[in-house]
Protein backbone atom coordinates (compact mmCIF):
# COMPACT_ATOMS: atom_id res chain seq x y z
CA UNK A 1 0.00 0.00 0.00
CA UNK A 2 1.26 3.45 -0.85
CA UNK A 3 0.61 6.82 0.67
CA UNK A 4 1.02 10.47 -0.25
CA UNK A 5 1.30 13.28 2.30
CA UNK A 6 1.82 17.01 1.89
CA UNK A 7 2.16 19.72 4.51
CA UNK A 8 1.64 23.45 4.17
CA UNK A 9 2.15 26.48 6.42
CA UNK A 10 -0.88 28.78 6.54
CA UNK A 11 -0.98 32.35 7.77
CA UNK A 12 -4.16 31.86 9.79
CA UNK A 13 -4.84 30.37 13.19
CA UNK A 14 -5.62 26.68 13.76
CA UNK A 15 -9.27 27.47 14.62
CA UNK A 16 -9.81 29.06 11.21
CA UNK A 17 -8.10 26.22 9.37
CA UNK A 18 -9.97 23.55 11.35
CA UNK A 19 -13.25 25.29 10.49
CA UNK A 20 -12.44 24.56 6.83
CA UNK A 21 -11.40 20.90 7.14
CA UNK A 22 -13.03 19.56 10.31
CA UNK A 23 -16.30 18.80 8.52
CA UNK A 24 -15.73 17.00 5.21
CA UNK A 25 -19.23 17.79 3.93
CA UNK A 26 -18.45 21.49 4.28
CA UNK A 27 -15.31 21.10 2.13
CA UNK A 28 -17.21 21.38 -1.14
CA UNK A 29 -15.29 23.77 -3.37
CA UNK A 30 -11.95 23.11 -1.68
CA UNK A 31 -11.06 19.63 -2.88
CA UNK A 32 -9.58 18.87 -6.27
CA UNK A 33 -11.83 15.94 -7.25
CA UNK A 34 -14.71 15.72 -4.80
CA UNK A 35 -17.34 18.19 -5.97
CA UNK A 36 -20.18 17.41 -3.56
CA UNK A 37 -20.55 15.64 -0.23
CA UNK A 38 -23.64 14.80 1.80
CA UNK A 39 -24.26 13.05 5.11
CA UNK A 40 -25.86 9.60 4.96
CA UNK A 41 -28.46 8.00 7.22
CA UNK A 42 -28.59 9.45 10.73
CA UNK A 43 -25.23 11.20 10.29
CA UNK A 44 -25.44 14.98 10.40
CA UNK A 45 -21.93 16.01 11.40
CA UNK A 46 -18.43 14.69 11.89
CA UNK A 47 -17.87 11.96 14.49
CA UNK A 48 -16.33 8.50 14.44
CA UNK A 49 -18.68 6.22 12.51
CA UNK A 50 -20.49 9.03 10.67
CA UNK A 51 -20.96 8.29 6.97
CA UNK A 52 -21.15 10.54 3.94
CA UNK A 53 -21.27 10.23 0.17
CA UNK A 54 -18.76 11.94 -2.07
CA UNK A 55 -19.44 12.78 -5.70
CA UNK A 56 -16.20 13.05 -7.62
CA UNK A 57 -15.06 14.35 -10.98
CA UNK A 58 -11.86 14.19 -12.98
CA UNK A 59 -12.31 15.70 -16.43
CA UNK A 60 -15.32 13.98 -17.99
CA UNK A 61 -15.11 11.07 -15.53
CA UNK A 62 -17.60 10.88 -12.65
CA UNK A 63 -17.92 8.47 -9.72
CA UNK A 64 -19.45 8.23 -6.26
CA UNK A 65 -17.92 6.90 -3.06
CA UNK A 66 -19.13 6.19 0.45
CA UNK A 67 -16.98 7.45 3.31
CA UNK A 68 -16.87 6.57 7.00
CA UNK A 69 -15.10 8.75 9.56
CA UNK A 70 -12.60 6.56 11.43
CA UNK A 71 -10.75 9.20 13.46
CA UNK A 72 -12.05 12.47 14.81
CA UNK A 73 -10.13 14.62 17.27
CA UNK A 74 -11.80 18.05 17.26
CA UNK A 75 -9.47 20.90 16.33
CA UNK A 76 -6.65 18.44 15.47
CA UNK A 77 -7.36 15.54 13.14
CA UNK A 78 -10.01 13.91 10.99
CA UNK A 79 -9.70 10.78 8.84
CA UNK A 80 -12.18 8.81 6.79
CA UNK A 81 -12.15 5.56 4.87
CA UNK A 82 -13.45 5.62 1.31
CA UNK A 83 -15.22 2.72 -0.38
CA UNK A 84 -16.66 2.06 -3.82
CA UNK A 85 -19.51 -0.29 -3.01
CA UNK A 86 -18.00 -3.06 -0.88
CA UNK A 87 -14.43 -2.35 -2.04
CA UNK A 88 -11.94 -0.35 0.03
CA UNK A 89 -10.39 2.57 -1.85
CA UNK A 90 -8.41 4.79 0.50
CA UNK A 91 -8.09 6.68 3.75
CA UNK A 92 -7.95 10.48 3.63
CA UNK A 93 -6.80 12.48 6.64
CA UNK A 94 -6.19 16.08 7.69
CA UNK A 95 -4.09 17.15 10.65
CA UNK A 96 -4.04 20.74 11.95
CA UNK A 97 -1.27 21.99 14.26
CA UNK A 98 -0.21 25.42 15.48
CA UNK A 99 2.64 26.87 13.43
CA UNK A 100 5.89 28.15 14.88
CA UNK A 101 4.77 31.78 14.60
CA UNK A 102 1.68 33.06 16.42
CA UNK A 103 -1.43 32.99 14.28
CA UNK A 104 -0.10 30.38 11.86
CA UNK A 105 -1.00 26.77 11.23
CA UNK A 106 0.66 23.72 9.76
CA UNK A 107 -1.85 21.55 7.89
CA UNK A 108 -1.16 18.06 6.57
CA UNK A 109 -3.27 16.10 4.13
CA UNK A 110 -2.61 12.38 3.69
CA UNK A 111 -3.88 9.74 1.28
CA UNK A 112 -3.38 6.04 2.04
CA UNK A 113 -4.14 3.75 -0.90
CA UNK A 114 -6.30 0.80 0.21
CA UNK A 115 -7.25 -0.47 -3.25
CA UNK A 116 -7.09 -4.17 -3.96
CA UNK A 117 -6.14 -5.74 -7.28
CA UNK A 118 -9.55 -5.13 -8.91
CA UNK A 119 -9.66 -1.40 -8.17
CA UNK A 120 -6.00 -1.02 -9.11
CA UNK A 121 -6.85 -2.58 -12.48
CA UNK A 122 -9.86 -0.33 -13.20
CA UNK A 123 -8.43 2.78 -11.51
CA UNK A 124 -6.86 4.16 -14.71
CA UNK A 125 -10.25 3.98 -16.43
CA UNK A 126 -12.10 5.63 -13.54
CA UNK A 127 -9.61 8.41 -12.78
CA UNK A 128 -7.80 8.72 -16.08
CA UNK A 129 -4.30 7.95 -14.80
CA UNK A 130 -2.09 4.95 -14.20
CA UNK A 131 -0.14 6.83 -11.52
CA UNK A 132 -2.61 7.39 -8.67
CA UNK A 133 0.12 8.61 -6.30
CA UNK A 134 1.24 11.37 -8.68
CA UNK A 135 -2.36 12.46 -9.33
CA UNK A 136 -3.14 12.44 -5.61
CA UNK A 137 -0.02 14.50 -4.84
CA UNK A 138 -1.10 17.07 -7.44
CA UNK A 139 -4.66 17.10 -6.08
CA UNK A 140 -3.51 17.38 -2.45
CA UNK A 141 -1.33 20.37 -3.32
CA UNK A 142 -4.25 22.02 -5.11
CA UNK A 143 -6.59 21.36 -2.18
CA UNK A 144 -4.11 22.70 0.38
CA UNK A 145 -3.57 25.81 -1.75
CA UNK A 146 -7.34 26.41 -1.80
CA UNK A 147 -7.56 25.92 1.97
CA UNK A 148 -4.67 28.39 2.44
CA UNK A 149 -6.28 30.95 0.16
CA UNK A 150 -9.63 30.75 1.93
CA UNK A 151 -8.12 30.72 5.45
CA UNK A 152 -5.91 33.73 4.76
CA UNK A 153 -8.67 35.78 3.07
Amino acid sequence: MSYVEETLQIGAGPDEVWRLVGDPVAMTGLTAECVHMEWLGASSGPSVGARFRGRNRSGWRRWTTTCTIVRYVPDEEIAWDVAAGPLAVARWAYRVEPGEADGTTVISERYDDHRGALLRAVGPLVRGTGDADALNRTNIRATLARIKERAEA
